[in-house]
C-alpha cells in the first residue's frame, strides 16, 4: 500500500511542491518575525505580523473554497507560489534601497495572509484526487511529513542564513518559491470542473456541513482553541533573545523542534495508522499538547525548551492526521473545496489570530505567564471537549 503512494508520480511531485514551497514559507517567516524584532523590539509588533495575515486569510478562505471546487486545484496552488516569490522579491528590493519599515513588514503580511486563503483549500481538496482511497490515511501522514520537513530546515536554514544577511533569506526563498511553481504545474489529474453558480448558499455550504456533523466540528474546533491558547511560536524570537540568550540561529532551531516532533510522529503513523479508539487518542494528544507547552513556558534551559517543543509537535501531529483524514473521508468531492475551506479557517484561526493573543497577552503579563496560561487553558479545552463532543470522543475508527 505505501509502495503504491511513492510510485505515483502526480502524488510525488505535489508532494515535493508542498515540501519547497512549505521550507521557503519557514524560512521566510522566521525572518521576518527576527527582522521585525529586531527592528522594533515590540512584542506587539510581533503579534501584529499573526494578525496580518489572519484577517485577509479568514476573509478569503471561504470564496477560496468555492473557487476550488470550480477551478483546477493544481493551478491555484501554483499561484500562491508565485504570489509569495513575488513577496521575496520585494522584500529584497526593500532592503536593496535601504527601504524596510515596520509598514512594509505588516503590508507583506497581508499578501501572504492572502496566498495562505487560496493555497490551503486547494491543496487539501487536491491531494484525495491524486490517490486512492485506500491510501488516504497514509498520503494525509505523508503529506504531514513533507510539512514537518520543511519546517525543520526552513526556520534552521533562515536562521543560518541571516547570519549574512536577511535578503540573503529572502532571495533564496524566492528562488525556492519559484521551483514550487513548476513542481506544481506538472501534476497532471482529472479535474472535473463544477459549475455552481456563486451565491451566499454555496460559498457557505461547507460551514453547514461541518457544523451538522459534530465529529467534524469536534475534531475542528479543538484544534482551533487547543492551538489558540497554547501556541507560542510568535513569542520564540522573546525567547531566543531575552530568555535563552541564544541568537538567529537558535531561534531558527527552536522553529524547527515541533517540526522535529512530529516528523518523529509521522514516521510512527506511517507504520502504524491510527485505527481503533481515534477519538480518545485525538483528545489525549491535546492534553499532552498543552502540558508540553506549559513546561517550555517555564523552561530557562535550552535543551528542556527544545524537547518540551518536540513533544508539542508529536502530539499536533496526531490532531492534524486524524482530522484531516476523517474530513477527507466524510466529504463528497464536489464540495471538498468548501468544506477544505472551513478547516483553513479553524486551522488559520489558531495559528494567525493564536501569534496575536500570544503577542497581546506577552505585552500585559510578560512572555512566560502567557505560555503558561495558555497551556493550562489547553489542558482544560481537552477535558472540556470530552464532554461537549461525546461522539468525537467515543469514535472508534476513522472511517
Amino acid at each position: 500500500m505505501t509502495q503504491s503512494i511513492f510510485s505515483n508520480q502526480a502524488f510525488m511531485r505535489f508532494w515535493m511542491a508542498r515540501l519547497v514551497g512549505n521550507m521557503a514559507n519557514m524560512m521566510l517567516m522566521v525572518a521576518l518575525a527576527w527582522h521585525m524584532y529586531d527592528l522594533t523590539g515590540s512584542a506587539w509588533d510581533l503579534g501584529l505580523v499573526g494578525l496580518f495575515q489572519f484577517v485577509p486569510s479568514l476573509v478569503m478562505t471561504l470564496p477560496a473554497g468555492h473557487v476550488a471546487d470550480r477551478l483546477h486545484r493544481g493551478r491555484i496552488f501554483a499561484a500562491c507560489m508565485a504570489l509569495q516569490a513575488v513577496v521575496a522579491l520585494l522584500l529584497v528590493a526593500a532592503m536593496m534601497a535601504h527601504a524596510e519599515s515596520r509598514v512594509l513588514f505588516l503590508g507583506v503580511s497581508v499578501l501572504l495572509g492572502v496566498a495562505r486563503a487560496f493555497m490551503m483549500p486547494a491543496q487539501q481538496a487536491l491531494t484525495p484526487m491524486l490517490v486512492p482511497t485506500s491510501d488516504l490515511q497514509r498520503a494525509i501522514t505523508l503529506s504531514s511529513s513533507a510539512m514537518q520537513v520543511s519546517v525543520i530546515a526552513g526556520p534552521a536554514l533562515g536562521g543560518v542564513l541571516y547570519i549574512w544577511g536577511a535578503d540573503v533569506v529572502y532571495g533564496a526563498c524566492m528562488l525556492l518559491f519559484i521551483l514550487a511553481t513548476a513542481l506544481t504545474l506538472v501534476v497532471r489529474y482529472c479535474h472535473q470542473a463544477t459549475h455552481i453558480a456563486a451565491n451566499w448558499s454555496t460559498v457557505l455550504a461547507g460551514m453547514s456541513f461541518v457544523w451538522q456533523r459534530k465529529v467534524l466540528l469536534g475534531a475542528t474546533s479543538l484544534d482551533l482553541f487547543a492551538v489558540l491558547l497554547g501556541g507560542a511560536t510568535a513569542l520564540l524570537p522573546i525567547y531566543a533573545k531575552d530568555i535563552l540568550q541564544t541568537g538567529p540561529e537558535g531561534l531558527g532551531l527552536l522553529r524547527a523542534a515541533p517540526a522535529m516532533g512530529a516528523l518523529i510522529m509521522s514516521l510512527v503513523l506511517m507504520r502504524w495508522p491510527l485505527r481503533r479508539q481515534v477519538g480518545y487518542k485525538l483528545l489525549g494528544a491535546v492534553a499532552v499538547f498543552g502540558l508540553a507547552t506549559l513546561v517550555f513556558g517555564l523552561s530557562q534551559h535550552f535543551g528542556l525548551s527544545m524537547l518540551a517543543l518536540m513533544l508539542t509537535g508529536a502530539a499536533d501531529n496526531i490532531s492534524v492526521v486524524t482530522r484531516l483524514t476523517l474530513v477527507q473521508l466524510e466529504t463528497p468531492d464536489d464540495m471538498r473545496g468548501r468544506v477544505a475551506a472551513v478547516n483553513s479557517i479553524f486551522i488559520g484561526a489558531s495559528n494567525q489570530l493564536g501569534e496575536f493573543e500570544s503577542g497581546a497577552t506577552a505585552e500585559l503579563w510578560g512572555p512566560v505567564a502567557s505560555v503558561v496560561v495558555g497551556g493550562l487553558g489547553t489542558m482544560c479545552i481537552a477535558a472540556l471537549w470530552w464532554r461537549l463532543f461525546p461522539e468525537l470522543a467515543r469514535r472508534d475508527r476513522l472511517a
